[in-house]
This record gives C-alpha cells, sequence and structure tokens, in this order.
C-alpha cells in the first residue's frame, strides 16, 4: 500500500447537512502496526506513519514510553527547545507552500524564494539551539515587512481588524496572499467554549487515557464530554487569543502571531509557550502529550516488559485532525452551512479557506451528493 493511501483523506461535500458533509478516509493504522513492536521501534515508527509531523510524534511516543516504562527509550531531552523550533519550522512551511497553493491556487514564486533564505530551514537548525536572532530577522523583513513585536501588540489589542489593516498597508506577498483571501471568509467566529484544553490537569488527561483505552473509535472520533471540540494555535495552555473573535480568515493570524512568539527572545514568548508532559497510567502504561503546530497531539501506550526486550502491547494516537475533522465538528458545520449557489470558484476558494485555517494533515477532495468526487488539494 503506498503511503499516500495509508495517511487516508478527506471527502468534503458543501450544502450537505452532517455528518454527510464531511467524511474522514483515515484509519487507525498506529494501533494495528504498532502492536508487538519493540518499544524502542515505537517512535521511530510513528514519526513514518506520520510523515508530515513527525517530529512532533516521534517526541510524543518518547514521552510515553517513557512513562509507561522508564528505560525502555531514552528519555527525551531539550523537550522545551524542541517543541519550539520544530514547531515553528513547521509553521514556516505550512505558510509558505500550503497558503499559496490553497488559497491562490498555485505556487506564489516570492512564497518559495523566501522559504530558501530562512535560516529555520536550515539543516543546522535540527541538531542545536539555533540563533533566533537571523530568523527572527528574516521573519520580519521576508513576510511581515515590520517588527514582530509590534505586529503582535497589534493583533493581540485588535486581533482581525489589525490583520485587515496589515494586509492592506503592506505588499508582500503574504500580506497580498491575505488581502485576497478574506473575500472567502463566511461564517460565525469560533466558539472557544469548546477549544480543547483537556491537558489542563491531571483529571483531564487521566480522562483521555481513559477514553482511548475504553470507548472503542474514539481516536478517530473523539468527544469531550459528550462535545466535539477543535485544536490548533488558538486553544494552547498559555493561550492569548482567547478573546479575539476568530473566523476561519482571522484564524490564520494565529499561526502568524504564534510564529512571532516562538521568534521573539523575551521569556515569555520563547521556550515554555508550548506545553507538553507525560502521565504514568499504571505499571507498563503511559499518556504523553504535546502541543504541535496542529493543535494538541497525544500518545497512550502500554508496555509488556522492561528495557531493551520491552514490546508494545497497545498504542493509541490522538491527532489533531481528528478533533477538527469530525464529522459532525467544527469544521463540518460550516461545511453543511456553505451556500453552494454562490459561483463554483468561490465556493471553492471558502472551503480552501477552512482547510488552511483547521489544517489537517491529509488531502481533501470536494464530492457532489451523489458521492462523485474531485480531487481539489492536499492540505
Amino acid at each position: 500500500m503506498r503511503a499516500d493511501d495509508m495517511a487516508g483523506s478527506l471527502r468534503v461535500r458543501p450544502g450537505v447537512p452532517v455528518p454527510g458533509a464531511l467524511h474522514s478516509e483515515r484509519r487507525d493504522w498506529a494501533s494495528r502496526l504498532a502492536q508487538g513492536q519493540a518499544a524502542t521501534a515505537l517512535p521511530g515508527l510513528l514519526a513514518s506513519l506520520f510523515s508530515l509531523c513527525s517530529h512532533a510524534h516521534r517526541l510524543c511516543a518518547q514521552l510515553a514510553v517513557s512513562a509507561a516504562a522508564p528505560g525502555a527509550v531514552a528519555a527525551p531531552t531539550d523537550v522545551a527547545r524542541r517543541l519550539r523550533l520544530e514547531t515553528a519550522q513547521e509553521h514556516v512551511r505550512r505558510i509558505g507552500l500550503d497558503w499559496p497553493r490553497l488559497l491562490a491556487g498555485a505556487p506564489v514564486p516570492a512564497a518559495l524564494a523566501s522559504l530558501q533564505t530562512s535560516p529555520l530551514l536550515r539543516p543546522a537548525n535540527a541538531a542545536a539551539e539555533p540563533d533566533w536572532a537571523p530568523s527572527l530577522a528574516w521573519f520580519e523583513s521576508e513576510w511581515l515587512q515590520m517588527p514582530a513585536a509590534t505586529w503582535l501588540r497589534a493583533w493581540q489589542a485588535c486581533g482581525a481588524d489589525w490583520l485587515i489593516d496589515w494586509s492592506r498597508r503592506h505588499t508582500g506577498w503574504l500580506p497580498t496572499l491575505l488581502r485576497a483571501a478574506r473575500e472567502a471568509d463566511t461564517g460565525p467566529a469560533l466558539d472557544m467554549d469548546h477549544a480543547l484544553r483537556a491537558h489542563t490537569d491531571e483529571a483531564g488527561q487521566q480522562g483521555l487515557a481513559d477514553a482511548l483505552a475504553q470507548t472503542p473509535g474514539f481516536a478517530m472520533q473523539p468527544l469531550w464530554h459528550g462535545a466535539c471540540a477543535h485544536t490548533g494555535t488558538w486553544s494552547r495552555l498559555h493561550g492569548a487569543d482567547d478573546g479575539l473573535p476568530l473566523t476561519p480568515w482571522a484564524m490564520l493570524g494565529c499561526r502568524l502571531a504564534e510564529l512571532a512568539r516562538l521568534c521573539l527572545p523575551a521569556p515569555q514568548e520563547r521556550a515554555g509557550w508550548l506545553a507538553h508532559g507525560a502521565l504514568r497510567l499504571s505499571d507498563g502504561q503511559g499518556l504523553a502529550w504535546v502541543e504541535m503546530a496542529r493543535g494538541l497531539l497525544v500518545h497512550r501506550v502500554a508496555i509488556d516488559g522492561h528495557g531493551a526486550t520491552a514490546k508494545v502491547r497497545s498504542c493509541r494516537v490522538l491527532a489533531p485532525t481528528e478533533w477538527n475533522f469530525h464529522p459532525q465538528g467544527a469544521v463540518a458545520q460550516r461545511i453543511a452551512a456553505l451556500d453552494t449557489g454562490v459561483p463554483e470558484a468561490l465556493l471553492h476558494r471558502q472551503l480552501a479557506l477552512l482547510m488552511v485555517a483547521f489544517d489537517p494533515c491529509v488531502p481533501f477532495h470536494i464530492g457532489a451528493a451523489q458521492d462523485q468526487t474531485e480531487e481539489v488539494s492536499h492540505a
């Protein structure tokens, strides 16, 4: 089976009532492929299985196995540093590659050129703490066209109003792209009462662990307190965007704001911004979570044995895509509410904006009510 087939895809049907508006073809491969594997191999296995978010899955698996069976794998070090760097890198890749392709319908040469000069994407940055000053300077000159601290203060004060003002004031590829994409903004602001923060305390963490172990299919269609939830840069434990009205277009500002926070030198905007942790559930069982680029990632593992001979008895992976693209969730509700009477090009732009805002890790297709599907893009 090809890797693309294993990753699955999403089928969206605008105007069709939920749950028919959104169908996920994702499969729970992690639980099938991990069982019986050596515990030492699990981080690498999950990194290869979830290649688009490989760094986060590798780190989360290391934390989970270390909690379940101390000594079975080397406990990860410099977790906050790794999360900061790797999340910033992922933001840069998604903004520079996916946003132009989806929002403009084609690669933007200026965006690709800017990626080639990004200090964040240089291979040397993977091994050690980078000098963040060049990355900040690059972000300010190539993308924001202004000081990041000033941009961030204005965003925190005014939200989408600032994003509108900024996109109108500047002529670079990124403000130009966002200015054009605003036409496709539709629907109410995101309901922050359903922002996922189940990892706030040990009770919530234990609740996730129990649901993953005891509720069939929970990893593929999760609910929190009986309701759908959403997760992303706007739902961080240390989040600063709660009071801002966030339509899909405004949600793009959340990602730019987080990239600014990660690049800025002030301690409160740096390491420690992204939460992570692990919980030993019982002998041989552990839960771990990391806040990564797409939202909250959770791994639950059960390990038999100790040390180098330890084996994986079970593994459950709960990824952001399953929360955000639940067939009854926030994205599905918005797809169902789209007006299919608008011009087809505008409808496609509205769908593309939704996908950019909520950021699935798999391709999506637009399907008609008769289940005839048309491949549109990858998200």
